[in-house]
């Protein structure tokens, strides 16, 4: 049994420094409001208040509460549903400018890391693994489409090659990326809210928006304040909710768990994934993991569309990582700790504009890490007149996700046929 688990996150408790702002009191006007103080909104504020706008961002609870604080801290390549269904809309051309956009996504935070000296553990390297001998075809087409699109330092690695790096031998193969990796999610978040800070951006906490005008001329209201702004960013991703109802339904938030180990020592540590890299397998539900800078396994996975969550998340977690490592069943459980996941129905992000004055974008899919930074980017040229980039990406096309009573049964059911296709492929 798993007793005496932490109520903080990890990320949490190894944070290195906080960032508390004040709580939105009366009337304040911006030339930017913006929704959400994660990733999304937090890159969104940083650009244009380096371009000189007065931006205010709002946050329901406080920097990084949301998936920005408590992913899985992986860096990924491209879009998690690949490249087919974007040329199938947009045509080889635009599909590709759409890749290298995603490209941009990584370079774009590394540059922001080292410009804002936002230390966060970023480590370079993942592999992906396949629990089947028979995916080994699949992985070589994989790599065969990043080369072409461009992808260096990809490299297949056999079971025997792949047991030389992982201390299990659950897989039969990989492919190694060496330009994406991992990071400390909640550092970053942090780092991004300093920066935009710094750059004259006014951050509110403990601020949740209970009214919105989208109109041309929008506002944002909480219980104790309103924002009237010229322009909006909508950054709220799988916690908006149905704050604002024109986007409510257009993606779904789908929870996923993470547990951090004790502290194993570098030895054990380095015996379990010795190069440092992250980690996730192929399967539609996905376990991934990576180790942290003082030697504990942080392993996430699963999925629910219920909103139901289990009672003891370190019990319903450790047999995920055991079955990977069956030589960690005697390590102790120090935290264990859920968030919710944007999904749109493509698995491609969803962007766009409510009115010419309001922007939005969420549903990374999984990949938020890199493409939020971009996403944030994009509106904010957006907003300053340079549309043409995110123009490209608001032209994907997404089917909303069925609503009423139906919403949630239709999701577990769909979420049990891809648990019966992983467990038969």
């Amino acid at each position: 049994m798993v007793k005496s688990i932490n109520a903080l996150t990890y990320y949490q408790t190894t944070a290195n420094s906080s960032v508390s702002c004040e709580s939105l009191k009366g009337e304040v006007s911006a030339d930017v409001c913006i929704i959400g103080a994660g990733y999304t909104g937090l890159s969104a504020a940083l650009e244009l208040a380096t371009a000189g706008y007065k931006v205010v961002v709002l946050e329901a609870e406080y920097v990084g509460y949301g998936a920005s604080g408590r992913n899985g801290g992986q860096v990924c390549t491209g879009f998690s549903n690949g490249q087919q269904k974007i040329e199938n809309q947009l045509g080889k051309t635009n599909a590709l400018k759409c890749f290298t956009l995603a490209e941009e996504a990584k370079t774009l935070l590394k540059q922001r890391l080292e410009k804002h000296n936002i230390n966060c553990d970023l480590i370079w390297g993942y592999l992906h693994c396949i629990p089947k001998t028979h995916q080994f075809d699949e992985l070589k087409a994989w790599r065969d489409e990043f080369e072409e699109l461009g992808v260096a330092g990809l490299t297949l690695l056999s079971k025997d090659e792949l047991e030389q790096k992982l201390g299990t031998k659950i897989y039969h193969g990989a492919l190694r990326e060496s330009e994406a990796g991992h990071l400390h999610p909640m550092n970053y978040c942090l780092g991004l809210a300093r920066a935009a800070i710094a750059s004259g951006a006014v951050i509110y906490e403990r601020s949740r928006v209970t009214d919105v005008d989208t109109g041309h001329a929008p506002s944002a209201r909480t219980e104790q304040g309103i924002v009237r702004a010229k322009f909006m960013v909508i950054a709220g991703n799988a916690y908006l909710d149905r704050t604002v109802k024109d986007l409510y339904g257009r993606v779904m938030p789908v929870a996923s768990y993470i547990i951090a180990t004790e502290p194993m020592g570098e030895e054990r540590a380095k015996s379990l994934i010795r190069d440092n890299e992250a980690v996730a397998n192929t399967k539609f539900i996905v376990d991934y993991y990576r180790r942290s800078p003082d030697h504990r396994m942080l392993f996430g996975g699963r999925a629910s569309y219920s909103g139901l969550e289990p009672q003891n998340l370190g019990d319903y977690m450790r047999p995920r990582m055991t079955d990977v490592f069956p030589q960690l069943q005697d390590v102790k459980i120090d935290y264990a700790w859920g968030g919710h996941i944007a999904i749109t129905s493509n698995r491609i992000p969803d962007c766009g504009r409510l009115s010419p004055a309001v922007y939005y974008a969420h549903g990374y899919s999984g990949q938020g890490v890199a493409l939020s930074g971009l996403y944030g980017k994009l509106m904010a040229e957006a907003i300053r007149g340079m549309a043409e980039r995110f123009d490209l990406l608001a032209g994907i096309k997404h089917l909303p996700f069925p609503g009423g009573i139906a919403r949630t049964p239709i999701l577990v059911a769909a979420m049990m046929y891809y648990r019966i296709r992983d467990a038969l492929s």
